[in-house]
């Protein structure tokens, strides 16, 4: 069947993006400056609504995707603490991580996403497509596309509706956030390693931009009942460190954050999943911006070219480009079996286990242990 002449129909689409989220704005935007007719569609009112991320970027995230710099806030260093209350301080010559200000990234990027040329409709729930030989029919919507980029996080409906694969395995987080405070240590990204606060995961305390974020998640185990994050205990374990009980809240989050892996499959005909939707995350530690950031943009190529070009299938591609996890698989299930405090006591910074937190936290990077040198004024909470 020839393809359509999409001159003919102005509602049809190169692509269609189901979801504002990083890896589908990053692909949105990438495949609109290829030259590709472009819509986003969300079921959110604007982009940065309901946000369930902290938002931290390693550093490398920027490589693949410049941020400007005043949404977001340079931590250099992770402070682990033991269930016992002890703590180790980490560093890396060079490295840093990023706290950012998400929704106000979230909307930067749909800002550079529609000057690039697509469209984006907020407000927008997908439910439902046919598939035919040549286009996608969004049900209710009066919009077809050729190709379908499935981006809609890690429940996705994209997945149910063309039979792809789902994430199962998830880590459960509960996160709110306070007024900025003095008492947050701003070199840091505070890691609380406890099994019977977080098992399977940590807690956190991190000296976001122009706010403090405090969160908790927990593994969703197979292997007994679920789990579910108790921020309110969290908060009175680390009362003594930081006082927030004593600040404004201003807002909560939470939500699922896959844990197991890339899903199977990852695409069929003229539909493709990317971003928290294909599995995208870290299982062991949960990231996926840096993730999304490098493999949204790769999508949106590989549409681009299939479309335009000739080139090979998408799913094809991206089924060669997405890393398989096999490692960090494996140290999700033993992670999420939640060792005994007193285990992690004894163990959590002997040499071995040191060694594991650099590399998970720095991939080796000449991690120092211990103070920092020219530190930062402890005060000093200038955005950077």
């Amino acid at each position: 069947m020839p393809e359509t002449n999409l001159q003919d129909q102005p509602n049809i689409y190169d692509l269609v993006v189901v979801g504002a989220s990083f890896a589908g704005l990053i692909a949105a935007r990438t495949a609109a400056h290829r030259g590709l007719k472009v819509a986003v569609i969300d079921a959110k009112t604007e982009p940065g609504a309901r946000v369930r991320t902290t938002g931290i970027l390693v550093k490398e995230a920027i490589d693949e995707c410049d941020i400007p710099s005043s949404l977001t806030r340079k931590i250099p260093g992770v402070r682990l603490y033991a269930p016992n209350k002890k703590h180790v301080d980490l560093f890396a010559p060079g490295y840093y991580f990023l706290a950012t200000d998400t929704p106000a990234i979230m909307r930067w990027l749909a800002r550079e996403a529609s000057r690039a040329g697509a469209d984006l409709f907020f407000g927008t729930r997908f439910e439902d497509a046919t598939l035919t030989d040549d286009l996608v029919h969004l049900h209710g919507m009066d919009i077809a596309a050729r190709y379908i980029l499935g981006a809609d996080g890690a429940k996705s409906r994209v997945a149910k509706v063309f039979g792809l694969g789902r994430n199962t395995e998830f880590l459960i987080g509960l996160e709110t956030e306070y007024e900025e405070t003095p008492t947050v240590d701003p070199d840091f990204l505070h890691c609380f390693i406890d099994s019977a606060l977080a098992p399977g995961y940590l807690g956190w305390v991190v000296p976001g931009v122009s706010m403090t974020q405090a969160g908790v998640a927990v593994s969703n185990s197979m292997l007994g009942a679920p789990r579910k994050p108790d921020l309110s205990t969290f908060l009175k374990r680390t009362d003594p460190h930081f006082a927030l009980w004593n600040c404004e809240p201003l807002r909560k989050r939470s939500g699922p954050i896959p844990c197991g892996g890339l899903v199977s499959p990852l695409s069929t005909h003229r539909v493709l999943l990317t971003g928290d939707a294909a599995g995208l995350v870290s299982p062991l530690t949960g990231g996926g911006i840096r993730l999304a950031f490098q493999y949204g943009r790769k999508a949106g190529a590989a549409i681009a070219n299939y479309l335009q070009d000739g080139g090979a299938d998408p799913g094809a591609v991206m089924a060669r480009e997405y890393p398989s996890f096999g490692m960090k698989t494996w140290m999700r299930r033993l992670w999420s079996a939640a060792p005994p405090n007193a285990v992690l006591n004894a163990t959590l910074f002997t040499p071995p286990m040191l060694a594991l937190a650099k590399w998970i936290y720095f991939q080796k990077r000449g991690v120092k242990t211990g103070p920092r040198k020219n530190r930062q004024p402890k005060l000093n909470h200038s955005l950077v």
